[in-house]
């Protein structure tokens, strides 16, 4: 099996289909059984079959606001444009009106998504044959650039439920990747950590809700533990805490920290330490929740595994009267061994 930053990239393909249920379908399972040698090979083959799917239901269509020149009235009249072309003696009227259209920024972004794959370096020729196959039904899409791409438009709801895989796996391509020199080809960046971090987090927490219901996991805000009440004018500058991973059972509590870095351990005079920003932040998380001091909240940094060789491993800390532990999850292994790990630690809570 292939790694890539230390990771099987076929882990990164189970990883999505926990992070995105609709991954399990019967479209993607050929997906599934294959073995890739880069990373985005894998993202052009789920992007292939999706699309495809999606093709075969439908494009996604929206109202778009458009505007045109007619000969007769349609939608609004924009009175400013109809009055230049009186003066220009065009015998038209500027409409303004919306059509309900494929051409919308979800189609848009997956068409210039699969027209660059296929003039990726590191995709493999036939998985370009099979996006120039679908590419032909995003004839009426515009070709946009990605800097007009407003990611934070996007809105998920039954209608286009199916594109939110399809537009992350966009958004992890499109921000990976670097144009090369004269043949206009382009060449794809590793994955990042900061993508990666992304996955990892939602990946476990999505792991847990299936395999761990009883342990009602969720990503849940801490309110801080305020003595006094507050001045309204300064609450406002606290910084939000948001956990990436809360499990309960009983009166037990355990807040994980998923950390993805390339080097998990800080050096400090010579010698390996935990970051102290990632302890100083799962220790405000659990004395924050632990209002009544019981030491029943516990933290845990959950790092992926690198290849340091000095790693965090072992009983956790006491402070304060809470536990707070450090543990690895290697991603380098079979994802059944992965999955065992993540067992481990919800077996803590019973």
């Amino acid at each position: 099996m292939t790694v890539d930053k230390g990771v099987f990239i076929q882990n990164i393909y189970y990883m999505l289909s926990y992070a995105f249920q609709i991954l399990k379908q019967e479209d993607y399972k050929q997906v599934a059984g294959e073995k890739f040698e880069k990373i985005h090979d894998l993202f052009a083959a789920i992007l292939e079959k999706g699309v495809s799917r999606q093709v075969k239901q439908g494009l996604y269509r929206e109202y778009v606001p458009m505007q045109e020149d007619l000969s007769v009235m349609r939608g609004k009249l924009n009175m400013g444009e109809t009055i230049r072309l009186k003066v220009q003696n065009k015998q038209k009227l500027a409409c303004e009106f919306h059509e309900f259209s494929e051409d919308n920024l979800y189609n848009q972004i997956l068409k210039v998504t699969i027209h660059r794959l296929i003039r990726a370096d590191d995709v493999a020729p036939e998985r370009k044959q099979a996006l120039r196959r679908v590419s032909v039904f995003f004839e009426n899409v515009k070709l946009i650039q990605l800097d007009h791409i407003a990611w934070n438009r996007l809105i998920y709801q039954r209608n286009n439920r199916n594109y939110e895989l399809l537009l992350n796996i966009c958004y992890l391509v499109l921000n990976g990747m670097l144009q090369t020199t004269e043949d206009g080809s382009y060449k794809l960046l590793s994955f990042s950590d900061e993508h990666m971090e992304r996955l990892y987090e939602k990946f476990i927490l999505e792991y847990y809700k299936q395999h761990h219901p009883e342990l009602d996991p969720k990503s849940a805000q801490v309110k801080w533990n305020l003595t006094e009440e507050p001045d309204q004018t300064m609450i406002q500058f606290l910084p939000k805490m948001q956990t990436d991973i809360t499990l309960q059972k009983g009166d037990k509590t355990l807040i994980i920290d998923a950390k993805y870095y390339g080097k998990s351990m800080a050096q400090s005079y010579s010698k390996e330490t935990l970051r102290s920003a990632h302890l100083y932040q799962i220790f405000a998380y659990v004395k924050n929740m632990d209002t009544a001091n019981t030491g029943n909240v516990s933290g845990l940094l959950l790092y992926a595994k690198t290849e340091d060789e000095v790693f965090p491993e072992g009983e956790p800390f006491v402070i304060g009267g809470n536990s707070i532990g450090a543990k690895t999850l290697d991603l380098n292994r079979e994802f059944e061994e992965i999955a065992g790990q993540l067992d481990d630690i919800a077996n803590i809570m019973q």
